[in-house]
């Protein structure tokens, strides 16, 4: 019937744009309605506007033939400061995490690299490792890739295909930032099943634990975005549309609150051990110093972070709060990656063990091939002498005696004792590890964390 009656009247009929709900307008005039509350990015003191034509209809933007409306106030953020403290605002905050996932991107590249170059590193833990390092390197790039996309500066006129690229970009910033969250909860669930359960080292728990990280967070994102295309598809998707938020958030701050408890119950167990191993002893400000080392190096594996502001809405884009969350968020979410990298890989013993085993064997390589072409048929290694070849270049008289008692009889098998060699037959530092092996090197994983509280 009201509808009817604005036909009839000549009004602008009341409509359902995805953000707000207009009015009925009066033909030739400006019609305003509040920015909604529900979307905490907008500035809930300004308005919304919309033109009512002379003919009774909601007027057209001139270069998509879409009603046209102006959310400009809705969108102010920083409302107490002028554009020159915005702007200066905005660019510090990018030029942290611009710094940040930039590092955080290429040591995790090199860290992926030497994980999978080592055949003697693969098991079920490197492998979730890297699990873990793609979907860093992956949020880093969707967040490069969307404020190219976002900030493109584009002409009006490719507006609507920059949407549909727009949308496209949040859908995968949100996915891998989701993916990110369920392999931090990943890496805690493995981490917490080797302290607390025995044998924990069969293969076949890697299909789940990939499930959990990849699989769980496409179903949410993709119910998301099937909901966000129907009831809200409007601009790009880069504004909460209320209520739909928690459709991603809801799941994201479940894994960041189970992460949390199990970062918890470790340190719990790390602090038991510790009271144990230092019966008797009367220095405490040891033990409370080895158990701050301790948590602080399982911070940042477990994403400890993100629990501090994770119940703080951001109900007031604007004032000393709001930038010191923005900044602190920035920075950590920024570098994580990058101390990720350095504990789970470049800190990591075997690792380095693998790398010098790697680099010995090269350099001897080298050496070899430089004397084989000087024409030398002796080659030194340190203190020990080793021949290519049985030749008929020996000593004689004083300086044989001098020789033998000296290194004692020459072998010719002496590369046997040269670093990194393996003789026929045996395991090389190609060859995959065993099921015993993996269940050790875990088993040796699970110790490491315990043995932290010695450091």
């Amino acid at each position: 019937m009201s509808i009817l009656l604005c036909v009839i009247e000549g009004y602008c009929m009341p409509e359902w744009d995805g953000i707000v709900c207009w009015p009925k307008g009066l033909p030739g005039s400006m019609v305003s309605t509040a920015c909604p509350e529900y979307i905490y990015d907008f500035n809930h003191k300004g308005h919304a506007y919309r033109r009512c034509d002379i003919n009774g209809t909601w007027e057209l933007a001139s270069n998509n033939n879409k009603t046209w409306a102006n959310y400009s106030e809705c969108a102010k953020f920083l409302t107490h400061y002028d554009p020159d403290q915005e702007r200066e605002v905005f660019k510090r905050l990018y030029l942290i995490y611009t710094v940040g996932y930039s590092i955080s991107l290429g040591s995790l590249m090199v860290a992926t690299v030497i994980l999978g170059y080592f055949r003697r590193l693969h098991c079920t833990r490197n492998y979730i490792h890297m699990h873990l390092f793609a979907s860093f390197m992956l949020r880093a790039i969707s967040i490069f890739v969307k404020d190219v996309v976002l900030y493109s500066g584009a002409a009006l006129q490719e507006m609507e295909r920059i949407t549909i690229g727009c949308k496209v970009a949040v859908t995968l910033f949100l996915y891998f930032l989701a993916t990110n969250y369920y392999w931090i909860l990943v890496e805690g669930l493995y981490l917490h099943s080797l302290i607390f359960m025995t044998f924990f080292s069969d293969r076949k728990y890697l299909w789940g634990f990939t499930l959990i990280g990849w699989g769980v967070p496409a179903m949410f994102v993709t119910i998301w975005a099937s909901v966000r295309a129907t009831l809200a598809d409007t601009e790009c998707w880069d504004l909460s549309a209320g209520n739909l938020k928690w459709i991603v958030q809801i799941p994201i701050l479940s894994a960041i609150v189970v992460n949390f408890l199990l970062f918890l119950n470790i340190i719990r167990v790390l602090a038991t051990k510790l009271r144990e191993t230092n019966a008797g002893r009367c220095d405490t400000r040891q033990q409370y110093r080895k158990l701050l080392k301790s948590t602080l190096v399982l911070m940042p594996l477990f994403g400890v972070h993100y629990i501090v502001f994770m119940a703080m809405p951001y109900t007031e884009v604007s004032g000393v709060p709001w930038q010191i969350q923005m900044h602190y968020e920035m920075l950590f979410n920024s570098f994580q990656g990058f101390f990720v990298a350095i504990i789970y890989c470049f800190c990591n013993g075997e690792v380095q063990a693998e790398i010098k085993k790697s680099w010995s064997r090269r350099t001897l390589a080298l050496d070899f091939k430089r004397k084989a072409r000087s024409g030398s048929n002796t080659y030194s290694y340190g203190p020990m002498v080793s021949h290519t070849s049985v030749t008929n270049v020996t000593a004689r008289g004083p300086l044989a005696l001098h020789l033998t008692t000296r290194l004692g009889p020459v072998s010719l098998n002496g590369h046997r004792n040269l670093p990194g060699y393996v003789k026929n037959g045996s395991v090389s530092e190609n060859s995959i590890p065993s099921s015993g092996q993996e269940m050790r090197t875990d088993f040796c994983f699970k110790n490491c964390v315990e043995r932290i509280v010695q450091w």
